[in-house]
């Protein structure tokens, strides 16, 4: 664990409400704290660097921070009704993983039998019996990975023996067993407690279930196929309460249990056949949970601090700093208007769910090259920035970017837990000679705000959570909302209330590259639960399973927002179509752009080209671009101002695979290097609204260059200034 580290129960919040803060302090010294506000999150000191402003701020200490664990790995509990006697148990299970030295759990009750697989991968069962004896039966044949297999054991009492066995699913006859004589005092007559799945590894488990009584095999073999089973003391089916933390009990005594760190549901079960692909349509192929040793979607430490937000704070965001013993944290977070009462006419909207879902994200880079991890280290020395990197620190769960440990996606992201890459001073890519400052999210975000402040524009900060929960409404009061470099995942209620403001009459910035992308779930028992299926299509990091398409916490198909028939460019008019390493470039101004009806955006730029600079990756174009393409959405109407070029970094650029045919052709017929390019793009909507779009996740690191004064900022506030207007008129043109 890292010496100091935190995290606040919400990101957002308003005046009179608290956040509290949970901190872990693994350092002797005791922790000072103060609250700050954040104007810019760049350490790199050839821009405005580090940019905060103290804040006389009252935070009220509850619990002194001391080094508290994580308690990640998921599982399942259950309260068990007394019971004595023989004794059948037995499940379905899909092992996804074994490591020497580590126990897998399938069931366990606490002094009386631990079921589950040992580090060699082999099915086992260990009883305790009077006097602190100790018996385990181990069946000699490996359980095979990512294979779904019968696994039981059977405690007899009468024979006084122990029997554990197993057979493959598709092979239910070919049965492997031991079998030992113990004498065994199986059951008790005390309530206990049940362990599902609380193992050190991975995998999925269907359809568990304690029976009273010994069952022969031949009875084993009819209940596993589906019969009634006789005695049932529980038997659990995980197809019911999907959406939940709950598992449902089909048995006599109601014995429902809890799930602990959302695992992973709506997967595949033994009976999954391909004829249904949602969940919702065919529940019983569907009855298994995929638990893993890393799951966590809360670390539970206790509250060190609370902040409650006072009457008249400014709409912005803050940061808690910590230090102890020469170690320092910060947890930033964003303070919102009060409900219906603006403070300006300009919306910052933050994108928390595309952070939360980013959140450690463990960077391939970091992990196939020492010199990248070198150069990382000796770049955040030098600068002061953030010293710690996800990579080195997996017990704090990584992200949807990465893999669980038994190579499965991880599809639950949690912000109840430190996450680092939401950090003042965050450095996501080193070598600044080839990439400025290179940052993402956060940090990259506070180049708006940073420009926004040195600009003298007064704005308030929205997130997507309110946008979620309290939709349009939200958005409302202001003239202009303007995006961050990379608003990629939302909701369907996030996209509707966009598409609602803009319509209404809002003007719209998006400032960013590969935005309104992915679509995510939000978990519906507990706030800052996010879940994201990356199913067919897209750039991802892994790809969902095939009938694993399906949210669990919705039911709704999941993926990207382009197959659910919403594509970026319906919103923002421009939409994700390429992507190279983290360099910029420059936009080259069309022919016919000055002589546009948009030409006013290009007032006091007199160049051909623009963005050529800039503290993310040198230019306001690159790494992820965004293209008009009329048949996915974009206006009749709209404007081509200028499009990148010059994209010609380390490693070859490559089309999103959605524009992907085959190997020669794409699908909007066009080569390969006339898609790739970011476009300046503006149109108007209805009731005097406008959008203007950059196109690129770079774009915003170009506005410090020069103190702010440069084409990049001077394009962007001509946009602003003219969007703020309120004798501004805008109409969709009609063809003659």
């Amino acid at each position: 664990m890292i010496p100091l580290a935190g995290y606040a129960d919400k990101l957002s919040a308003r005046p009179g409400e608290t956040i509290a803060f949970s901190v872990a302090n693994a350092t002797t010294q005791p922790v000072s704290a103060k609250m700050v506000r954040v104007i810019c999150a760049d350490p790199n000191p050839a821009g405005p660097g580090i940019l905060t402003e103290p804040l006389a701020a009252e935070l009220v200490a509850r619990t002194k921070p001391e080094a508290w664990p994580v308690n990640s790995g998921s599982y399942a509990t259950a309260d068990l009704p007394p019971f004595a006697g023989s004794l059948t148990c037995l499940a379905t299970i899909w092992p996804s993983l074994t490591k020497p030295g580590h126990r897998q759990t399938v069931m366990s009750r606490e002094g009386a039998f631990d079921f589950g697989i040992d580090g060699e991968g082999r099915l086992s069962v260990t009883v305790m019996l009077p006097g602190g004896i100790i018996e385990t039966v181990t069946v000699r044949q490996r359980l095979p990975l990512h294979k779904w297999a019968r696994v039981w054991f059977v405690s007899d009492i009468q024979t006084k023996s122990l029997q554990a066995g197993w057979a493959p699913q598709a092979m239910p006859d070919q049965v492997r067993h031991d079998e030992k004589n113990v004498a065994l005092l199986a059951g008790s007559s005390a309530p206990a407690h049940l362990l599902i799945a609380a193992g050190a590894d991975g995998g999925s488990i269907e359809r568990p279930m304690l029976l009273a009584g010994a069952l022969p095999n031949e009875q084993l073999a009819a209940v596993f196929a589906g019969e009634a089973a006789p005695d049932v003391i529980a038997e659990w089916d995980f197809s019911k309460a999907m959406d939940s933390s709950r598992i449902v009990d089909l048995g006599p005594h109601a014995c429902h249990g809890t799930l602990i760190n959302t695992p992973t549901r709506a997967v595949r079960g033994a009976s999954w056949t391909g004829r249904e692909m949602s969940w919702q349509h065919a529940p019983h192929e569907y009855a298994a949970i995929h638990f893993h040793e890393d799951d966590i979607d809360d670390c539970h430490w206790p509250v060190a601090y609370e902040w409650t937000i006072p009457e008249g704070t400014r709409s912005s965001q803050y940061a808690l700093m910590l230090e102890a013993g020469g170690h320092t944290e910060n947890i930033p977070v964003f303070v919102v208007p009060p409900k219906g009462k603006p403070r300006a006419d300009i919306a910052v909207l933050v994108s928390t769910f595309t952070y939360t879902i980013y959140g450690n994200h463990a960077r391939p880079e970091w992990m196939m090259s020492s010199k990248w991890r070198g150069a990382w280290r000796e770049q955040a020395d030098k600068w002061k920035s953030y010293p710690h990197n996800p990579a080195e620190h997996p017990e704090y769960g990584w992200s949807t970017y990465n893999t669980h440990t038994d190579g499965s996606g991880i599809a639950i992201a949690s912000w109840h837990r430190p996450m680092f890459n939401l950090r003042v001073g965050y450095l996501t890519y080193p070598f600044p000679d080839i990439r400025a400052s290179g940052l993402r999210h956060y940090s990259a975000d506070s180049h708006l705000t940073a420009w926004l402040e040195a600009k003298g524009y007064d704005y308030d900060i929205i997130t997507d959570w309110e946008l979620h929960n309290e939709g349009a409404d939200v958005l409302k009061p202001y003239r202009v909302v303007m995006t961050g470099t990379h608003p990629e995942y939302h909701t369907r209620q996030t996209l509707d209330a966009l598409k609602t403001y803009r319509d209404a009459g809002g003007r719209f910035t998006y400032l960013g590259g590969n935005g309104f992308y992915w679509k995510v779930a939000l978990g519906p028992e507990k706030d800052g639960v996010i879940e994201i299926r990356r199913g067919e299509g897209g750039i991802r990091a892994w790809a969902a399973e095939p009938g694993e398409y399906y949210n669990q916490f919705d039911g709704e198909y999941g993926g990207l927002w382009r197959r659910n028939g919403r594509p970026p460019q319906d919103l923002s008019g421009v939409g994700f179509t390429a992507q190279g390493n983290f360099v910029g470039s420059h936009y080259r101004v069309h022919d016919d752009a000055r002589a546009s009806r948009a030409a006013w955006i290009l007032d006091g730029i007199t160049g051909e080209t623009l963005g050529g600079h800039g503290l993310s990756g040198h230019g306001a174009a690159g790494f992820e671009l965004d293209r008009a393409d009329k048949a996915l959405g974009t206006p009749e109407h709209a404007v081509i101002l200028a499009s990148s070029e010059g994209h010609e970094p380390e490693a070859p650029w490559v089309l999103v695979p959605e524009e992907r045919l085959t190997h020669l052709t794409t699908l909007p017929g066009k080569p390969d290097p006339d898609l790739i390019r970011a476009d300046l793009v503006f149109f108007e909507t209805p009731n005097n609204g406008a959008v203007f779009s950059t196109g690129s996740i770079t774009f915003c690191g170009s506005l410090p260059t020069n103190n702010f004064d440069n084409d990049a900022s001077r394009l962007l506030q001509n946009v602003v200034d003219r969007f703020r207007d309120p004798d501004t008129k805008f109409q969709i043109p009609v063809d003659e």
